[in-house]
């Protein structure tokens, strides 16, 4: 279950203090609990703005990828290993991408390396679009966000966009939770060690006017789907396709947050922080839950991780 960014700090605060302190003493078992009610009473806030919950459901760590309209947002270069979560708090009226890099091997001492698949050049954060092929989530917020999963740069790992109880607009999941890279064509394959790891769109193999929709190509009418598309189109119906596939792949919502799930399952369910509840889209597991004052909530999701590290002693 996912917590907020707050607890998350708490969390990790908790769990550093453990790591760095092997001592047994009464002093140490009380810190965690008198950090965490310091926390509590110094009244955290959520953010304000649109928050992302970036849930990693792979079966590997992936870096994500953030950039506000071709912009670095410095919020990116960090790892998300099996099972984590992160959250991104973006300011009103933002427009940008996020996307997955895998395969990363990064220096610690100088945050440069490379990536099998979404790498920005060399570097743990991304200031530019980064390298196809990749899949990617697009936004555009305002009155009336504008959001979908594009593949027209290729495709990476499966994504899914669930909007956390928004108001006008479709609010529907936008993306696909199909692994494209299963049934790419092979002409289309991107391996690395013998292992596929991405599948390339038919622009960025063969650079062609009518794949890229450029030129004599560019305008809807022209640009058509082709046999590539359409296999990324059935295995991923809410994606984007190819440039033009406007029509069933951008979705609209309001007054609402996002979870974006790395190679989510059907099954699965992810939750976040919504107007001051705790929220899981498609479940009614959380209402009563949502009446807990903000503090207190705190240390219910934070309390059982004290009591974890107290009793290793």
């Amino acid at each position: 279950m996912l917590i907020t960014s707050s607890t998350l700090q708490v969390s990790e605060s908790l769990t550093n203090l453990y790591r760095d302190r092997k001592m047994g003493s009464k002093d140490n078992v009380c810190a965690p609990v008198l950090f965490l009610l310091v926390v509590i009473a110094s009244g955290i806030r959520l953010s304000e703005g649109t928050n992302f919950t970036l849930v990693n459901s792979c079966n590997e760590t992936i870096w994500p990828g953030i950039i506000a309209n071709y912009n670095s947002t410095g919020n990116d270069g960090f790892a998300l290993k099996p099972g984590q979560s992160s959250i991104f708090s973006a300011p009103s009226g933002w427009g940008g991408r996020i996307w997955a890099r895998t395969g990363c091997d990064f220096n610690q001492n100088t945050s440069t390396g490379k990536c099998q698949t979404g790498g920005c050049d060399s570097s743990l954060k991304c200031s530019g679009p980064g390298d196809p092929p990749f899949s990617i989530a697009e936004f555009n917020l305002g009155d009336i966000d504008y959001y979908d999963v594009s593949l027209v740069d290729g495709f990476n790992l499966p994504i899914t966009i669930t909007p956390v109880k928004g108001t006008k607009g479709n609010c529907s999941v936008a993306g696909c939770d199909s692994d494209l890279r299963a049934n790419c064509p092979e002409e289309l394959v991107q391996k690395s060690d013998g292992k596929v790891v991405a599948c390339r769109s038919a622009c960025n193999v063969f650079d062609s006017d009518e794949y890229c929709c450029r030129g004599a190509f560019s305008d809807p009418v022209s640009c058509m789907p082709t046999n590539y598309s359409r296999i990324f189109k059935q295995a991923c119906p809410a994606a984007y396709s190819y440039a033009h596939d406007d029509s069933t792949s951008v979705l609209t919502c309001s007054t609402t947050d996002y979870i974006l799930t790395f190679c989510a399952s059907r099954n699965q369910t992810e939750c976040t922080y919504h107007d001051k509840q705790l929220v899981c889209p498609g479940s009614k597991s959380s209402d009563g839950f949502k009446e807990f004052p903000q503090r207190l909530r705190i240390l219910v999701l934070a309390f059982p991780i004290v009591m974890n590290s107290i009793f290793k002693f």
